[in-house]
């Protein structure tokens, strides 16, 4: 299964969610991967750099992605996860899509925001069986979703108290449900801050995904 994970603003917390995702399809359906197109996972987890190989290195030398082939050439985060550089995909985006829509694992991409001209980031988020727009309750973030460059399947709402708009009003906007609701827990802001998430996610934010598995 590929779920890519995406925004069309930045700091709408795309990352974060995509990291907790991830983290709980390791725990409660493994193995997992976790592709990142944005470069910074490694320091949202508080794991070290991951450099070679890229998703992109694997397919250019033929690489099936499945869980024993990225066993073999990758070390876990945690147990039951994996985490990638995507590397530069360019053309080989759609390949590496429907790969991992076919691999015996569970694969969560954060594509990060996909209001600039990345076309392989666009790509899988297009042709991921879930396709998951991360936003806020906010008349900024909103506004930008007049301008998706695909369809998402459901949306990641990051609840924060004291918002004019709410739920009902992202769905409206968006024209498409909200399928988790994460609150804005200062408890994963202060793991991030300290290089801590692998350890320090409340169980409470990785409850919020049960049903994505």
């Amino acid at each position: 299964m590929l779920i890519t994970v995406w925004s069309m603003k930045g700091g709408a917390g795309c990352s974060v969610v995509a990291a907790c995702l991830a983290l709980h399809l390791a725990r409660a359906a493994p193995p997992a991967l976790l592709v990142d197109l944005r470069d910074d996972l490694s320091t949202v987890l508080g794991t070290p750099p991951t450099v070679s190989p890229t998703l992109a290195d694997l397919l250019r030398l033929g690489v099936t992605l499945d869980a024993a082939a990225i066993d073999a050439v990758t070390a876990p985060v945690v147990e039951g996860l994996t985490l990638l550089q995507a590397g530069p995909l360019g053309d080989r985006a759609e390949r590496a899509a429907a790969q991992m829509s076919a691999a015996d694992l569970r694969c969560v991409v954060d594509a990060g925001c996909l209001a600039g001209g990345d076309v392989a980031a666009r790509r899988l988020a297009r042709d991921a069986e879930r396709s998951l727009l991360v936003t806020r309750a906010c008349y900024l973030a909103l506004r930008q979703s007049q301008l998706l460059p695909t369809p998402p399947t459901g949306v990641v709402l990051v609840a924060e108290p004291g918002r004019a708009l709410g739920a009902a009003d992202v769905e409206r906007a968006i024209g498409v449900p909200i399928v988790v609701s994460v609150a804005c827990d200062p408890v994963v802001a202060r793991a991030v801050d300290a290089g801590l998430l692998v350890g320090r996610v409340p169980r409470a934010m990785l409850g919020c995904f049960e049903g994505l598995a």
